[in-house]
């Protein structure tokens, strides 16, 4: 059986997939025919039910549940791993007109946002990796940085703001859920946790042979140093990528339940949002 599988080309999803769509471990009889994009253009997807597996933001996955169940596997949350805010120039917060470049709406870095700073609504949507110059050319005011940014852009003279990780952590004293894995509910419950099984498989053989991906992981990160790679890796690959345990899902819980609260997502009370509720 052949399934489409979604996820970007960031380093962490890499190294996670490497060992699954390379066969590196035993698929049970499954294919994956990998669809690479970065996670906003997941997200809208996600919200088309285009794909079989996907990785997409927490903050979109709420806007996905009628198609989609979490698993339990290849997930990134984590503490200190959350978005910043960065500028050129120092500026005030409590500035309304401030424009705000972020890397989607449905991103979970435009949700914390949302939660931390509500009157900043003059956003402008762009790609990622894109925010830095942006700013640097005086497009924005302030950049929403997620990803490998988080170790670059003061090598390009860019000032932190405010880390949303840190207001996140402070406020719930929940790890941050930031991208989960999703799989379509109207496969067989035997294919759900099966491909459940073999994304937590793909993850520990990464653990368990951490350099095996390197190739795969600078084919698609080639301007970004080694270090740098796994940098981003230690920040986002952890325990709750392999197993979300019942931390990890109070966190997602909560930040669902916050996010309801304040009319940022629709209402999912009834909805089951993981694999094995």
């Amino acid at each position: 059986m052949k399934l489409t599988l979604g996820f970007s080309p960031c380093p962490n999803d890499t190294f996670i997939f490497d060992a699954l769509i390379h066969h590196k471990i035993d698929t049970e009889g499954l294919e994956f025919e990998v669809v690479f994009d970065d996670v906003e253009t997941l997200n809208k997807k996600a919200f088309k039910a285009e794909l079989d597996v996907t990785k997409l933001s927490y903050h979109a996955f709420a806007y996905a549940l009628k198609d989609y169940v979490l698993l339990d596997a290849g997930s990134a949350l984590g503490f200190g791993v959350g978005p910043m805010l960065i500028c050129k120039v120092p500026h005030d917060l409590n500035d309304p007109n401030l424009r705000v470049g972020i890397p989607g709406k449905y991103t979970t870095a435009n949700f914390l946002l949302s939660l931390a700073y509500p009157h900043l609504k003059n956003k402008k949507e762009m790609v990622f990796s894109d925010i830095e110059q942006k700013l640097i050319n005086n497009e924005i005011d302030v950049g929403l940085i997620i990803h490998e940014n988080r170790f670059t852009y003061q090598n390009k003279g860019l000032i932190k703001v405010k880390d949303l990780g840190e207001y996140w952590e402070e406020t719930t004293d929940c790890a941050i859920p930031l991208g989960g894995i999703v799989i379509k509910r109207s496969l067989s419950d035997e294919i759900k946790q099966k491909v459940n099984q073999l994304i937590r498989k793909s993850v520990e053989f990464a653990f368990e042979n951490p350099k095996s991906a390197l190739p795969f992981i600078k084919q698609y990160a080639q301007e970004m140093e080694e270090s740098v790679m796994y940098q981003h890796i230690d920040l986002y690959v952890n325990k709750y990528s392999v197993n979300l345990g019942d931390e990890g899902k109070k966190a997602i819980k909560t930040m669902f339940n916050q996010a309801f609260d304040k009319k940022i997502i629709p209402n999912a009370a009834d909805t089951d949002l993981f694999l094995n509720s």
